[in-house]
């Protein structure tokens, strides 16, 4: 069973095990395989968004950020979801997505929205594959980002 555990300061160094060990998408989204405790904190401890270290199997295998209501559309938003690179191409991908997609469910939310970085090929395809669709290009950070959607009900 999946749970999702609420990012606190005592967990920090997990959060970090998990970005760093995903250098290549580091380097696509900021020019740097490696972040620091520092960005992590204000990324992932924040007002705005809630963020989750995913359990599985008393493991860390994963990360989530998510914004209830973006301001720039009033809309819901999942800001990351990254999997322990040690865990990649064994389906806890899609089991976390579908787990935090029942979550959604259950409080209502009617759509989801993700931005993609539009050279993460891989996460496009992930994405596509679980029903979501793509309606915009949009900037973030200086990078291109692909914008996608989907129905929840």
């Amino acid at each position: 069973m999946i749970k999702f555990k609420p990012i606190t300061e005592n967990l920090l160094k997990f959060v970090l095990e998990i970005l760093n060990s995903n250098s290549n998408y580091n380097i696509l989204e900021n020019g740097k395989p490696l972040r620091s405790i520092e960005k992590v904190k204000s990324e992932f401890l924040n007002e705005v968004t809630d963020s989750y270290l995913i359990v599985f199997k008393n493991k860390y295998v994963g990360i989530i950020d998510f914004l209830k209501s973006n301001p720039k559309d009033n809309c819901p938003w999942i800001g990351l979801l990254m999997i322990h690179g040690d865990y990649h191409s064994m389906g806890y991908g899609k089991k976390v997505y579908v787990s935090f997609e029942e979550k959604l469910k259950q409080q209502n939310f009617d759509n989801i929205r993700i931005g993609i970085l539009q050279k993460n090929i891989t996460a496009k395809k992930y994405w596509v594959s679980l029903g979501f669709k793509f309606y915009k290009n949009s900037q973030w950070e200086g990078n291109i980002v692909e914008c996608f959607e989907k129905q929840l009900t």
